[in-house]
Order: C-alpha cells, then structure tokens, then sequence
C-alpha cells in the first residue's frame, strides 16, 4: 500500500503555521538563500530535472515552461500565480495558502529569480477574503525580515510580491482571461500564440503557474531532485495533494505520490460511507470524464488517467455512491459551466446553454428519446470548436455519463420521472395517474 508524503502538508496540524517563525524554525527560506547562491539558468535546469509537472490541471513541465522565456531585454517581466481554484470538487491550493503562506512566498522568490523577475503576483479567487488577508500578512512579515523586497539575504536581488483578489470568475482560472482580469479589463481568454511567455501580463513575458506548483519548488531545492524523483512514477514524479470529498467516511487533503489509486486512497479515507458502494466519481474535477467501480486501481498519475479515458486535472477526486442520481449530478455541473462561461465564443456560450436546458428537461421529467442524440451532437459541436478549455472540459461529465450510464438516462425518459426522486419531477401526477 502506497504511504501518504505530508511534504506541503506537513505543518498544516502545527499551532501558528502560518507564521514566519513556525516556518523558519522548520528550515523554512533555507532553499531560497541556497537559489541566491546560483546563477538562474542552473535553477531552471534543475526544476527541469525534477521533472515537476503543473498541479494546475495541464500538467506541463514546469521546467521547460520556465525556459520559453526569451532572452532578457532590459524590460520587466512577471511571474503570476494562480490562486483562482474554480474548479469543482477542488479544495487544496485554499487550505495550502491558509496554513503555510510562507511555503509559498518562498517559491515565489525562488522562481522569480529563476526567470528573471522582480515583480510577483499571486491572483486570489476574491471570495476567501480570510485567505487574503494571511497571505497580505505573509508578505509584510517576509518583507519585514529581509526576505522580500530590496536587497534579499543580502543579495542584488529585489522581489515585489502583489496579492490581487479577482471578482469570483470560473474562466479566470484560464491564464490568459486571468492576465486580462490583473490588468483591469473583463475576464476572457486571449487569442493564442502570442502565448504568456512572449507576451503575458502588460505585454511582457510572463510565467504562469499554480500555487501547488509553486509551493513545490523549495523543497526539490532543498531534497534535491534525485528525492522528488524518489516518488510518483517515471513521467509523473513526485508528490501531490488529492482531495476527496462526497460520499467518503473521512473526506478532505490526501498528500500521496503520483501512481496511488483511489482505492488506496479511500482505505486511508475509511472507505465509502457505511453500507453503501461506489457508483462514480472524477479524477480531476467535475471538467474531466466520470470513472466507474471498474476504474479503482487505475495509478492516479497523468498518463495512466489518460488511458482509463479521462483526466488526472487537479486531482479533486469526488466520489458519489449509489444513491445518486447522475442525470442530476451531471445537471447541477452543467448549469455551472452554462452560467460560468464567458460569451466569447458561440459554441461554449450556446452549447452549454443547449445542453444545461435539456438535461433541465430530462430531470424534470420532460426528457424525449431524441434529446439523448442532441446531447451527444451538441457536446461533440463544442468539444474542440471552443476558445478555451472550459468549452472542451464542460461537456467531458455529459459525454462519460452517456457512456457508462445511458441507460440512466433512458429510464428518466421512459419513465417521465426522476427514477431517484420522483416527487422532484413536474410529471410524477401525471405518471400516476
């Protein structure tokens, strides 16, 4: 069995976690004053050794995205850390802000002077106002002992660090819509390439990353890569946080290798709730297709997901047992991504709208025998015609529900009622009688 790896996780039980001297009595800025001692190319090459991965969702080499940078020309360039966490069933990058902000800002100084940059920001979901306020916190208490600001540990190097709260936007969890939402203007993905690299925030280049990716760095700078790559498999190594949450005994922050399963995971989480059974769950969030019972020993790393048909994403393992209901699981997710999406492009602000009315209809108990195909030939008009990855990841829950549980869908249809909870569709008197 696969033993969990509390790496970010390890002060989160410890009392004042958040605070500078909690995190220096435990080694905390060590990695950072060793970075300063090295010339950025070798930081570069060795985050590209580790073979660190993005926790985003995307998983690209964190490494080579570092390296597309061109060639320094005199002007600034930025580092921007997503914090937006929008994703369904995803919990993990909050509780990491909210107990080690100093884990972060550490990462935040070691990959800005890997790239080059003195101007950091960390682009927060507006919502969590109490996590805003630690990490404005963090960075005074940091900039307060030396460790940001002018003149870092003694070294040429200055480092600003601007914490930003955005407006509650699930597509500002894209890069570029979240490049557009720092800059002041409305929220929406940009037209790719230029890509962020080149031309990124203000026009200038930019790496984007994610805090769980970010908040890794130091400890490979620490350890070492032969020990990052110690754990996880071959082309996903290392460590990570896996969230589980629904129908579990003990749900929350699982920190495991890559290559766990999530039946190792629920052993560890007290299994499903007592006297009930897995029916489906999802691997990365309600954007990445649904897996079954039959799914439970797939290794939970990047391209092992990818063969069992669906996506590792952020590793928000949701998981529904009998008792659910997928048409309307699938409903709740659509009416999401209808309301969420942006209206850039016809066929995401459309498609989603199309596909959110009609599974309405079929859970409410209106549901025709040809709303099945036009489910299926809506999703297939989006996915791949979309501006962006909501478009392509929206309608992935659809899509998997039709393939594993059609005949779910049939029975609403049939029956004219929710087979669940038939006193929630508007037809059940008429059913009756």
């Amino acid at each position: 069995m696969t033993t969990l790896t509390p790496i970010l996780t390890a002060r989160w039980g410890k009392p004042d976690s958040w605070r500078l001297n909690t995190y220096q009595a435990d080694g905390g800025y060590k990695a950072l004053a060793k970075a300063l001692t090295m010339k950025p190319p070798e930081l570069v090459d060795l985050i590209k050794s580790s073979g660190l991965r993005g926790r985003g969702g995307a998983g690209f080499p964190t490494g080579l995205k570092w390296s597309f940078l061109p060639a320094p020309d005199g002007g600034p360039r930025y580092l921007v850390v997503n914090a937006d966490e929008s994703e369904p069933g995803t919990c993990k990058d909050v509780p990491l802000m909210m107990a080690d902000p100093h884990l972060l800002l550490e990462g935040i100084a070691i990959t800005a002077y890997a790239i080059g940059c003195n101007h950091a920001f960390i682009y927060l979901r507006g919502e969590v106002v109490h996590v805003y306020r630690r990490l404005m916190r963090a960075v005074e208490e940091a900039k307060e002992a030396g460790l940001l600001g002018s003149g870092i540990l003694g070294h040429e190097f200055d480092l600003t660090v601007t914490v930003h709260a955005g407006a509650g936007a699930y597509i500002c969890g894209e890069e570029t819509a979240l490049l557009d939402s720092l800059e002041g203007k409305r929220g929406q993905p940009r037209l790719k390439p230029p890509f962020p690299a080149v031309e990124g925030l203000y026009a200038r280049p930019t790496v984007v990353n994610n805090v769980e990716t970010i908040a890794s760095v130091p400890g490979i700078l620490a350890n070492g890569t032969s020990w990052f790559t110690s754990m996880g498999t071959e082309k996903s190594a290392g460590h990570g946080i896996f969230s589980l949450s629904g129908h579990v005994t003990r749900p929350g922050q699982y920190e495991a290798p890559f290559g766990i399963t999530l039946r190792e995971l629920l052993d560890m989480a007290g299994g499903i709730r007592q006297g009930h059974e897995l029916k489906f769950w999802t691997p990365g969030g309600s954007s990445t297709p649904l897996l079954t019972a039959e799914h439970l020993d797939v290794p939970l790393d990047y391209e092992s997901v990818v063969g069992a048909g669906s996506m590792l994403g952020t590793r928000a393992l949701q998981i529904f047992d009998e008792t659910t209901c997928v048409v309307r699981a699938v409903t709740r997710w659509m009416e999401f991504y209808a309301h969420e999406s942006c209206g850039k492009c016809t066929p995401c602000r459309e498609g989603t709208s199309w596909l959110s009315s009609t599974l309405q209809a079929i859970q409410a108990g209106r549901g025709r025998p040809a709303d099945l195909e036009i489910l299926a030939d809506v999703s297939g008009s989006i996915i791949g015609k979309a501006f962006c990855p909501l478009g392509d990841g929206a309608p992935s829950s659809l899509t998997s529900s039709l393939k594993y549980f059609r005949s779910e869908y049939e029975d609403h249809v049939a029956l004219g009622a929710c087979p669940f909870d038939p006193a929630a569709s508007t037809l059940t008197e008429e059913v009756a009688a």
